[in-house]
């Protein structure tokens, strides 16, 4: 039997929507994107969308094999390790070729103060010796890391609200990227922020608070991506990972057939 060859993105990232974008406007491709769910009200990609999560490795390893998956791209959060995690593990029990889609990091500049740190207990511990106002950009998950720190406050910036255990002097500040850096300054003015944590996220919505911190002269406490799980091959654009799918299910720029070699089982 012959059909389009599927791609499937775990997404939920900028890079994961153009992505589903590029391939979902090949006819010949079948592209499914897959949210966890964990935003309120996502930005939807083109093609097919399924919201919720498989069930861990073994469950996804199913989804794979009843779907009839071609290709999967893990285009998740650089921190979201548990989902990368389980498609390595599921992607190598079902043979499907798997690309992890990670955006560059971030790299520091002339006059920026950084410390880099492995994780958010351990941003916590070096806190007290940085300041007293902390803008927190670490996301809603894992505040409980900083909810012992009674003596300082913090500004938490996140799209949805920040789950408990959080720190008792907090105040939230709903809002999605991108951000600019004018905005960013007027931020860190009006809170008298002193100190700054952030995930290395890469991405270029919200990298405008770094600049607004080094022109300010504030540390930032930067906690490091996890690895990739092993033997998962990383792409480091979005077009890098159109050719990688393109060329796993037999595609080519340009190919208008309704399907492609490996689309027949």
């Amino acid at each position: 039997m012959s059909e389009r060859p599927h791609v499937l993105i775990l997404g939920g990232t900028t890079e994961a929507r153009r992505l589903a974008a590029l391939l979902d406007a090949d006819p010949g491709l079948r592209v499914t994107s897959s949210l966890a769910g964990r935003v309120a009200e996502p930005r939807l990609p083109p093609g097919q969308v399924r919201i919720g999560g498989f069930g861990g490795p073994e469950g996804l390893a199913r989804w794979l094999r009843e779907q009839h998956v071609d290709a999967l791209i893990d285009a998740t959060h650089p921190f979201a390790d548990t989902i990368s995690s389980n498609a390595a593990k599921a992607a190598a029990e079902v043979h499907v070729p798997l690309l992890a889609l990670r955006r560059p990091g971030w790299v520091a500049g002339p006059g920026d103060d950084w410390r880099s740190v492995d994780s958010l207990a351990e941003a916590a511990e070096v806190l007290p010796s940085l300041g007293e106002r902390v803008f927190l950009t670490t996301g809603r998950m894992g505040l409980g890391a900083f909810a012992h720190l009674e003596g300082m406050w913090f500004l938490a910036r996140s799209v949805d609200a920040p789950l408990p255990p959080v720190p008792p002097r907090m105040e939230v500040l709903l809002a999605r990227g991108p951000f600019t850096v004018e905005g960013e300054r007027e931020l860190l003015r009006r809170h008298r922020i002193d100190v700054l944590v952030t995930k290395d996220s890469g991405a270029e919505a919200t990298a405008a608070k770094l600049v607004a911190a080094r022109e300010a002269g504030i540390p930032v406490v930067v906690v490091r991506r996890p690895p990739l799980p092993e033997g998962v091959r990383p792409a480091g654009s979005v077009a890098q990972a159109a050719e990688w799918a393109r060329a796993r299910t037999g595609r080519r720029p340009g190919d208008r057939r309704g399907t492609g070699p490996s689309a027949t089982r």
